[in-house]
């Protein structure tokens, strides 16, 4: 059964889906649609034309859908999504997106953006996202599935960090994170690969080891980057692993690739 607390204001227009939970003092815009069994607790503000899962949480005093931080923008009907099941917690911000990008800002599904993260305009976020406290990105970020983005990390605009990537704790993070690395450092460099988190994933140790080989090809050799890359190609044809990883590499990029590493063969754990 829907619960919605007299001390909230609700628009004419807001749809509001079966068993949702709207606590005292929420904001819910006209255009705004709350999935069913979706939890508002208290404080909370939903505006613009936004979308709430099925399930997800927002705890006081986050908001989510208001206006970007875009002085080109002029009000135009973008969008704001947040994924099933994601808990969006305290004082966080999730922006609409802009007419001069995306059009939409996303949060998947089954993420959890921990207190004071801010996400800004036209950022797509995959699903089973984990965002440290105090977290903030710039426009247009792209994040892949499963990365983890420890606390305090400052996300330039438009740098893509691919799936399963881990972002440690107090970085700045100015180019593209490659599918499975781990960055760090005020200027992010790359430490190594993510282990831990392919081994959550379900990634055997052969896989594992595959991977690290093309890494250690790809960052820690000697020679131009564009001869290591033609040799990763030829060396691991058909390696699902790499092959992500390669072409993470050859799409498009705003920011440019990280590729110096802290080290220059970082150690890993076996």
């Amino acid at each position: 059964m829907t619960q919605i607390d007299a001390r909230s204001l609700i628009a004419a227009g807001a749809r509001i889906g079966p068993g949702a939970q709207i606590g005292p003092f929420c904001s819910v815009g006209p255009n705004v649609v709350i999935g069913a069994g979706a939890r508002l607790i208290s404080h909370v503000v939903v505006d613009g034309h936004t979308s709430i899962g099925e399930a997800a949480v927002l705890y006081p005093f986050c908001s989510v859908g208001l206006a970007p931080q875009d002085l080109k923008y002029r009000d135009e009907p973008t969008r704001c999504e947040i994924g099933a099941r994601t808990h969006v917690r305290e004082h966080c911000s999730v922006h609409r997106g802009t007419v001069t990008g995306a059009g939409v800002t996303r949060v998947g599904a089954d993420c959890m953006l921990m207190a004071v993260v801010h996400v800004a305009h036209d950022c797509t976020i995959g699903d089973h996202v984990i965002i440290a406290n105090n977290v903030v990105m710039g426009g247009h970020v792209r994040i892949g599935d499963h990365a983890v983005i420890g606390g305090a990390a400052a996300i330039h605009q438009f740098v893509r960090i691919g799936r399963a990537a881990m972002i440690g704790g107090v970085s700045g993070v100015e180019g593209d994170v490659i599918p499975f690395g781990s960055v760090i450092g005020n200027r992010a460099r790359l430490a190594g690969l993510n282990v831990i988190g392919l081994r959550r994933r379900g990634f055997d140790r052969a896989q594992i080891h595959g991977l690290r080989r093309a890494f250690r090809a790809l960052f820690a050799e000697p020679g131009a980057f564009a001869t290591r890359l033609a040799r990763v190609r030829e060396q691991f044809d058909g390696d699902p692993l790499v092959d992500e990883v390669l072409a993470f590499i050859d799409a498009d990029s705003k920011r440019g690739l990280i590729r110096a590493a802290v080290a220059a063969d970082a150690p890993e754990e076996d």
